[in-house]
């Protein structure tokens, strides 16, 4: 399970949105985040779909890395899901029992609500997939850049956003390693009661957190190494320069968020 968490990973690649501005790789997701909160409706959703899957062909990301990512999350989905069928109320309803009432509106509010939080899922996981974290980290330095007139370090926390994103796979992986050597000394984590595998989480969570402070640790001293001082006065190997591709993307992304209030007024206008 903790090796299909793909969050923070990056898969190098050539693509067209491989090659697009970071910056406008971020404008980009909290368009398609916006539109996605906006769409209304069976059309809506259909577009966003279409979107989210464009995108993903355009990218070359397999599907086994796209469901493999979603598989961590399977059991907020069905939560959702359930809360959705079970306490949404309609005047249609399906089934009664004692109760339990199950309407119409409940389960296609459960779906839209379903396919939503996988496409923002997919959409947001899709960011940095195909943006490194050192691009990842320039774009979001350049974009909070007006906010240093307030005295904000948008260097600093654009790095530490960089190293956390960065740690995220290393951090799986010491997990993944501790859980297996704690599993040979004879620690259970799969089966007992709540309590018991609470305490069989211990033996895990020191270890692992030993292990992050030291990285830390070494992480900082290779920085002070290297007299790494903030942001003030550093210099770029690659200035961020945007090009035709992606003020095209800029205008589809307009294009979609206007689509997708047309819809949204279509679908109160059906109903």
């Amino acid at each position: 399970m903790l090796k299909d968490i793909t969050l923070g990973q990056f898969f190098p690649g050539n693509t067209i949105v491989h090659r697009l501005d970071p910056r406008v790789k971020l404008l980009l997701t909290l368009v398609y985040i916006t539109a996605l909160f906006i769409a209304q409706g069976l059309l809506g959703y259909i577009l966003m779909l279409a979107v989210l899957l464009t995108c993903l062909s355009l990218s070359k990301i397999g599907p086994k890395t796209v469901l493999r990512g979603l598989r961590p999350v399977i059991i907020i989905i069905l939560l959702t899901v359930i809360l959705n069928v079970f306490f949404i109320r309609g005047e249609t309803v399906l089934f009664e029992w004692r109760f339990i009432v199950i309407t119409r509106e409940g389960l296609v509010t459960a779906g839209f609500m379903a396919s939503r939080l996988i496409m923002l899922i997919i959409g947001t996981f899709l960011l940095t997939y195909t943006t490194s974290p050192i691009a990842l980290t320039d774009g979001l330095e350049q974009m909070l850049n007006p906010l240093k007139k307030i005295k904000l370090p948008i260097h600093e926390l654009a790095m530490m956003m960089s190293i956390a994103l960065r740690f995220i796979p290393t951090l799986i992986e010491e997990t993944d390693k501790i859980m297996s050597a704690q599993k040979a000394r004879g620690i259970d984590f799969e089966t007992g009661g709540l309590i018991s595998r609470a305490r069989a989480v211990v033996p895990l969570i020191i270890p692992l957190f030993i292990s992050a402070f030291r990285r830390a640790d070494e992480l900082a001293t290779a920085m002070e190494s290297r007299c790494y001082h903030g942001g003030e006065g550093r210099t770029r190997m690659k200035t961020l320069k945007a090009a035709w591709q992606d003020y095209t993307a800029l205008l589809l992304g307009a294009g979609i968020i206007a689509a997708v209030i047309i819809l949204r007024n279509v679908s109160f206008g059906i109903l």
